[in-house]
């Protein structure tokens, strides 16, 4: 059955989430970085415990040797302070190289993880989602993940130590001032957990519109000769102009929302200071607080509050890394539909057959139903039919590139579900109407996907070109096996890409060449020199060809109309002439 792949392109998770259970669901992604981030972690206690110390030396100062005028115990102090702000700059300074080199290893592995994913997931998957959303999965998505692991985890780590070490301090220090300084802390907490939900789903959104957007320049950039053929550039401008809009105000509503925190968390910190301000001076009036007390009280409240506000930048930059996780875990959490199955029995004798194989399209209407036949070695068979009958379906049945909802597809007498990728694309070769092509030579397109063909010199190369009768195509390109090719062959003939495609499918020697649509839009002459490549193929290949031109199966052993779910024997030429003109009339 064809599985549903469609991603999330809407909505974000409406589930709350404390901090703490969101950077849990961040730790598996740490995996294999437990001394770095060891290392950091030490480094990080190292600059909070400096930090913290250094109000209580500055207190000691004040109240010690500036109100005594001890000069001489001013100086040592001071060097020993001195000492505590150099041991934080070094300890703040290896957390950022660690913690760094740690994002940039998650980044790596993600990006990998998501495109070997990508890879190991059928058709139907690419045929439900834009190209353009899952570039910017891989690129934009995991780059969020990279900044909060490289700069963000360890600052918010850092900051939560002083806070509470500066709260406990505070506290301690003095139970009526502290607490009076915390109660702005507990207000905007408060709010922050009211409304962390709301920044999640702003900051999703955000990242959904960048999807969108990048599959609109991705959508535009690969259809560009289309465009300006039908001169579509005003159509196509204006749905890039809608993309960059939501993509504008998607990033404007995220932008309100995580920024909204700085000048909440920066209110809580003036009223913080100004209640110890205030409060403090009463009780050194009162003879309760000295004057060091009352500095050291101000910086802790500062070591408690900047932080706090901090935390309103990391907060965001929380949100959007959990976003971003949640659309990359949507694609890691893909499970491919096209298992291989743990059998080997051959129940039957024919290279490829069909049996009561039927076949749907997620939400749609059959295209065959309960459909049975069967290909011998060394025969060429032509599939026919209107438009949208389902004969290119039936192709990508025999190629495995979908899996029948109904019935099984079999190949050398297995369920050709019992095949590795590797044992079918062996026996299989498939040639499109549009080839694609890679960067690269000639020689490299050649020999894609031809294990036999990887490690061969040139020698041996043109040796089996020769065998095979390919030798004199190569005259065809300006620099031979040397020629260079663009992604897609735009520089080259339509007829050329298909030569090499063509001589690709040929030296791998397949038991089945299905060709669909494959000579439809190249010239009689190039046609002329791909059926002479056809003709060198090992007698015993069998051999589909799917075609409109009644010329291009007229030597086929045995014809095939595929129309409304049903695949017919045609029997003769005239017969099928007949069939076809009929199922064009009634489609």
């Amino acid at each position: 059955m064809i599985m549903r792949y469609r991603l999330n392109t809407t909505t974000a998770s409406q589930s709350k989430e404390s901090i703490w259970v969101a950077l849990r669901r961040l730790v598996p992604l740490m995996a294999g970085e437990g001394r770095s981030i060891a290392i950091a972690f030490g480094a990080i206690l190292v600059s909070s415990a400096a930090t913290l110390t250094a109000p209580l030396i500055i207190s000691h100062i004040v109240d010690r040797f500036i109100t005594t005028g001890d000069y001489a115990g001013l100086l040592t102090w001071s060097g020993l302070l001195l000492c505590v702000f150099l041991v934080g700059l070094a300890s703040g300074y290896t957390q950022t190289r660690t913690m760094g080199g740690v994002g940039r290893r998650i980044l790596f592995n993600l990006r990998n993880a998501i495109f070997v994913k990508l890879q190991d997931l059928p058709v139907a998957f690419f045929n439900q989602n834009r190209s353009g959303d899952l570039i910017s999965r891989i690129n934009n998505d995991t780059d969020k993940l990279n900044q909060f692991f490289s700069q963000a985890l360890m600052q918010f780590l850092g900051n939560a130590f002083l806070i509470v070490g500066a709260g406990i301090l505070l506290v301690a220090l003095d139970f009526r001032l502290g607490g009076a300084a915390l109660v702005p802390a507990a207000l905007v907490l408060i709010v922050t957990q009211l409304i962390g939900g709301w920044v999640k789903r702003a900051s999703y959104k955000s990242l959904q519109s960048l999807g969108g957007l990048s599959g609109e320049v991705q959508e535009s950039l690969a259809n560009f000769k289309v465009i300006v053929a039908f001169n579509r550039l005003d159509y196509f401008r204006d749905k890039f102009a809608r993309a960059n809009t939501a993509n504008y105000d998607a990033s404007i509503r995220a932008g309100v929302a995580s920024n909204l925190f700085i000048p909440l968390y920066g209110l809580a910190s003036n009223l913080g200071q100004l209640v110890v301000l205030a409060y403090g001076i009463m009780l050194v009036s009162q003879g309760q607080l000295t004057v060091g007390l009352l500095i050291g009280f101000l910086l802790y409240v500062n070591s408690f509050y900047t932080p706090l506000r901090q935390l309103a930048t990391i907060w965001a930059s929380l949100q959007l890394a959990l976003a971003g996780l949640d659309r990359i875990s949507e694609v890691l959490a893909l499970e491919t539909d096209m298992a291989i199955l743990d059998t080997t029995a051959v129940t039957g004798t024919a290279l490829l057959a069909f049996e009561n194989v039927s076949f749907h399209y997620p939400e749609g209407e059959n295209v065959l139903h309960d459909v049975s036949f069967a290909l011998e070695r060394g025969k060429t068979y032509a599939l026919i039919g209107p438009t949208g009958g389902g004969k290119s379906t039936t192709a990508s049945l025999m190629a495995r590139l979908y899996d029948p909802t109904g019935g099984t597809v079999q190949l050398d007498g297995r369920d050709i579900r019992s095949f590795t990728p590797q044992e079918r694309t062996a026996k299989i070769g498939f040639i499109l109407q549009e080839p694609f092509l890679f960067s690269g030579t000639v020689r490299d397109n050649i020999r894609y996907g031809n294990p036999a063909m990887a490690s061969v010199d040139d020698a041996a190369l043109s040796a089996q070109l020769d065998a095979a009768g390919l030798s004199d195509l190569l005259g065809h390109f300006r620099d031979g096996l040397d020629t260079t090719l663009t992604a897609g062959g735009d520089a080259m003939s339509l007829g050329q890409k298909q030569l090499v495609a063509f001589i690709r499918a040929a030296l791998r020697e397949p038991e089945l060449l299905i060709l669909d649509e494959a000579t439809a839009n190249i010239d009689t002459v190039t046609e002329q020199l791909l059926e002479t490549i056809l003709e060198h193929l090992p007698a015993t290949t069998t051999k589909v060809v799917i075609a409109h031109r009644l010329n291009t199966i007229k030597d086929a052993d045995e014809i095939f109309f595929i129309n409304g779910g049903t695949v017919t024997p045609a029997g003769s030429m005239q017969n099928a002439i007949e069939m076809l003109m009929h199922g064009d009339m009634t489609s």
